[in-house]
């Protein structure tokens, strides 16, 4: 593993105590799951959840995905398409990167306004070892209205479609 890649590898990421951890069968390799991860940047899509007054209800809710790549083992940088080939350069067809996803809510009032309410910031492990992708999803913070498993299907379903 070259020096760039190593910088890429969060030094607080949780060692312990992981809420998610899925091997995956995956015929790409590091570059293309970045590029994957900064085309995944400003996605968004509707789900259900509970309101954000707690009182008991649901609401439909709005999620959209920002994407972030850590840089020098500490720093978060974004990860869009406008300078994923920047971030590409040094790094390796396998080995282990480190992502952060911050997933913005929101839903519309009774009169349609958008109203924002506390999002949810997961980090993203991905390990290539030859065919094999693991991905480790940790909610680092927020109430966790999306599940880690969900988070990393999101991930996996945008390779796959990608690779289709």
């Amino acid at each position: 593993m070259n020096m760039d890649m190593r910088k890429r590898v969060y030094h607080r990421f949780p060692q312990r105590e992981l809420h998610f951890e899925q091997k995956y069968r995956y015929y790409g390799d590091m570059p293309y799951l970045v590029r994957t991860m900064a085309g995944i940047d400003g996605k968004y899509g509707m789900f259900s959840t509970e309101s954000p007054d707690r009182r008991g209800h649901s609401i439909q809710a709005k999620r959209e995905i920002e994407v972030y790549i850590v840089e020098n083992n500490l720093d978060f940088v974004h990860l869009d398409l406008d300078n994923v080939e920047t971030v590409l350069d040094g790094i390796e067809s396998d080995g282990i990167l480190d992502f952060k996803i911050s997933l913005k809510y929101s839903y519309l009032d009774g009169k349609y306004n958008r109203i924002a309410f506390a999002g949810d910031d997961y980090l993203v492990r991905a390990h290539l070892d030859g065919d094999l992708l693991t991905l480790k999803v940790h909610l680092d913070a927020g109430y966790g209205r999306t599940e880690c498993g969900r988070v990393a299907d999101t991930i996996i379903e945008e390779l796959r479609r990608g690779m289709g």
